[in-house]
C-alpha cells in the first residue's frame, strides 16, 4: 500500500505539469514568440503529438529495463525539459515542448500497471485511481496557475511546473520494482515418472 501511495502521488504530480502545459502552452507561445495564434496551435500540437509518441516509447525502453527505472529516468529528463519550456528562447521552445510531453508520457501507461502490481488483489481500484482520480487533480491546479498568472506573469506562473517531475522523480527512487509473476509451468510427466528396477 505505501508504494501504491507513493506511486498515486506521483501520478499526481506529473498530470498537474502536463495539465497545466496544455491550459497555457498556447498562450504561452504567442507571448514568448510574438506570433499569431497559430504559434500557439503549433505547440499544442507538438505537446499531444510528443505524448503519443512517448506512448509508444514507453512499452519499448520497458520491454528493455523494468518499469520503475524507465518512469524514473523519464521524469528526470522531464524537468530539464519543462525548464527549457519556460526559459528557452526563440523556437527552441517547441523543442522543449517536444520533449517534455515525450518525457510525460512515457510513463503514464507504464504507472498503470505499476499501480495493478502494487495492489494486485484490488486492481480495478489501482486502474481507477491511476487513471481516473489522479488524473483529475491536474484539472484543479489550472485555475490556481491562471490566477498567478493574473497577478504576475503567465512565466511565473509555469515555474512551479519545473518542480513537479522532479517530486514525480524523489517518489519513483523510494519504489520497488514489483516482482513478476509467472505462471507456473506444467511439469512434463516423463520428469515426473518414477523409473523402478
Amino acid at each position: 500500500m505505501k508504494s501504491f501511495v507513493k506511486l498515486s502521488l506521483a501520478v499526481v504530480f506529473r498530470s498537474i505539469v502536463f495539465v497545466g502545459l496544455s491550459t497555457f502552452i498556447a498562450l504561452y507561445t504567442q507571448q514568448r514568440l510574438g506570433g499569431s495564434s497559430a504559434a500557439g496551435t503549433a505547440a499544442l500540437f507538438v505537446l499531444y503529438l510528443g505524448g503519443a509518441i512517448g506512448s509508444v516509447l514507453g512499452g519499448h525502453l520497458a520491454g528493455r529495463w523494468d518499469r520503475v527505472r524507465v518512469c524514473r529516468r523519464s521524469y528526470l529528463i522531464s524537468v530539464f525539459a519543462v525548464a527549457g519550456v519556460v526559459f528557452a528562447p526563440g523556437p527552441a521552445l517547441y523543442l522543449f515542448v517536444a520533449f517534455t510531453s515525450a518525457g510525460l508520457y512515457v510513463p503514464f501507461s507504464l504507472q498503470v500497471t505499476l499501480g495493478q502490481d502494487y495492489l494486485p488483489s484490488r486492481v480495478g481500484t489501482a486502474s481507477g485511481v491511476t487513471l481516473g482520480l489522479t488524473v483529475s487533480i491536474g484539472g484543479l491546479a489550472s485555475p490556481v496557475l491562471g490566477a498567478i498568472a493574473d497577478s504576475s506573469s503567465l512565466k511565473t506562473a509555469l515555474v512551479p511546473l519545473i518542480v513537479m517531475p522532479l517530486l514525480s522523480w524523489l517518489l519513483f527512487r523510494g519504489l520497488p520494482e514489483p516482482a513478476v509473476h509467472r505462471a507456473v509451468q506444467p511439469r512434463n510427466d516423463a520428469d515426473t515418472q518414477v523409473t523402478t528396477a
